[in-house]
C-alpha cells in the first residue's frame, strides 16, 4: 500500500514537473509588445505675425534746390555732384558787372539826397529865425518844412537803396547754408538764370530716412509696428527706425503709400541712394506654437497633447494653454517646451503607458 503511494506521489510529481516545464517554455516563447509607430510635429514659438520686410531706398530728409536770389549771368561753377559741401561754402557765382554798377549808382543817390537834406535843413531853420522876428510868413515856414521832410525821406529811401543793393552784389554768391552733399547740378557757365530758379540741388546729412512703398492692407501694422532698416551692403547690422511721414493718399499707379522711416542713429555706412530692407514688426505680444489640430485631445480636464521621447519611446501627457483654433491647426501659448515632439495622429487609442517609435516628422 505505502508503494502504490509512493508511486502515485511521483507520477503526480512529474506532471505537475512536466506543465511547470511546458508554461515556462510558453513565456519564453511569447514576443515582446512591440512599440507603436507615431507620426510627430515638433513645437517651435514664434510671433503669430511673421515679420514683413520691404524693400526700400536711403534717402536725405531734407534735400534742398538752391538757386541765385537775383538774376544774372553765371560765372563759374564751383562743386560738382557728389561733393561734399560745409556751411557758408560758395557754391556758383554770377556776373557781378552789373550789379556793382547798381551799387554805384544807388550811393551815388544816396550822397546826393545827403546834399539836398542839409540844404533843406539849412533853409528850413533861417525861415524859422525870419519867423521868429517877423520877417517871414507862416506860408514860408511851412514850405520850408516840406521841403526838409522830403529831403530826409529821400535820404532814407536813398539810404535803403543802397542796403538793398549791397545785399543783391553779396547775393551773386551761392553759398550752401548747411552741410550736405552735392546730389544735382542744374547750371553750367555762361547760362542766364532767373530769380530763384533751382541751380544747385544739396542733401543735408544731418538725418538720413528709409523711404518704402506699403500695401494698403499694412498700414496699421506700420503706425503700430516696430520698424529696423538694414543696408544690402551690410544686411548684418539694423537700425532702429521711426515713422516720421505717411502718405495720405495711395499711388495712382501701384496703388501703394509711400512712408518714410528716420533713422537717427544712421552712421557712415549708410550713404544716400543706397538699397535698404525695412523689417516690420507686430508689438511685442505671447509667441505662440502651431500645431496640426489632430494632435490635441480632451479627456474632460482640459485640452491635452502626447509628448514623445524619441529615444526611450516613453510617452507623457500635457495639458496645454490654446489661443486659438483654426481649420486645420492650434495655436498653444504654453504647456510643451520648445522643440519637443507631440504626436501628430491617432492620439485617441495611445496610452500614456505603452511605447511608441517615431517613424516621420511634421514640419509647420
Amino acid at each position: 500500500m505505502s508503494e502504490r503511494r509512493s508511486f502515485a506521489s511521483n507520477i503526480i510529481y512529474l506532471l505537475f514537473s512536466a506543465a511547470a516545464l511546458a508554461g515556462c517554455n510558453e513565456m519564453v516563447a511569447q514576443p515582446a509588445v512591440p512599440f507603436r509607430p507615431v507620426l510627430v510635429a515638433p513645437v517651435h514659438y514664434e510671433q503669430q505675425v511673421p515679420d514683413r520686410s520691404f524693400v526700400g531706398t536711403i534717402r536725405p530728409r531734407i534735400e534742398s534746390d538752391l538757386g541765385f536770389r537775383v538774376a544774372g549771368k553765371v560765372e563759374r561753377r564751383l562743386v560738382e555732384v557728389g561733393a561734399l559741401v560745409a556751411p557758408g561754402q560758395v557754391l556758383a557765382t554770377l556776373d557781378q558787372v552789373d550789379l556793382k554798377l547798381q551799387a554805384e549808382q544807388a550811393e551815388a543817390e544816396f550822397r546826393a539826397a545827403t546834399g539836398v537834406l542839409a540844404q533843406a535843413a539849412a533853409a528850413e531853420s533861417r525861415a524859422k529865425d525870419l519867423k521868429a522876428k517877423g520877417w517871414a510868413t507862416d506860408a514860408q515856414l511851412d514850405q520850408a518844412k516840406a521841403a526838409a521832410d522830403e529831403a530826409r525821406a529821400r535820404l532814407n529811401r536813398a539810404d535803403r537803396s543802397v542796403e538793398l543793393t549791397r545785399n543783391s552784389l553779396s547775393y551773386a554768391a551761392l553759398t550752401a547754408d548747411a552741410a550736405g552733399v552735392v546730389t544735382a547740378t542744374l547750371i553750367e557757365p555762361g547760362q542766364v538764370v532767373a530769380s530763384g530758379q533751382a541751380a544747385i540741388r544739396v542733401a543735408r546729412l544731418a538725418e538720413k530716412e528709409a523711404v518704402v512703398a506699403v500695401p494698403e492692407i499694412l498700414l496699421a501694422r506700420v503706425r503700430a509696428g516696430t520698424a529696423q532698416v538694414s543696408v544690402w551692403s551690410n544686411p548684418g547690422k539694423r537700425y532702429a527706425a521711426n515713422l516720421r511721414e505717411l502718405a495720405p493718399s495711395a499711388d495712382p499707379a501701384t496703388r501703394t503709400y509711400l512712408a518714410k522711416f528716420s533713422i537717427p542713429a544712421a552712421d557712415d555706412a549708410v550713404e544716400l541712394g543706397m538699397t535698404a530692407t525695412l523689417t516690420l514688426s507686430d508689438p511685442a505680444s505671447t509667441p505662440v506654437a502651431r500645431l496640426p489640430l489632430s494632435a490635441l485631445f480632451n479627456q474632460g480636464d482640459g485640452p491635452s497633447l502626447y509628448v514623445a521621447d524619441a529615444r526611450s519611446g516613453a510617452l507623457a501627457r500635457a495639458r496645454v494653454s490654446v489661443k486659438a483654433y483654426e481649420k486645420d491647426d492650434v495655436l498653444i501659448t504654453s504647456g510643451v517646451p520648445e522643440g519637443a515632439d507631440v504626436v501628430a495622429l491617432g492620439v485617441q487609442k495611445l496610452d500614456p503607458a505603452q511605447k511608441v517609435r517615431v517613424v516621420s516628422t511634421l514640419s509647420f
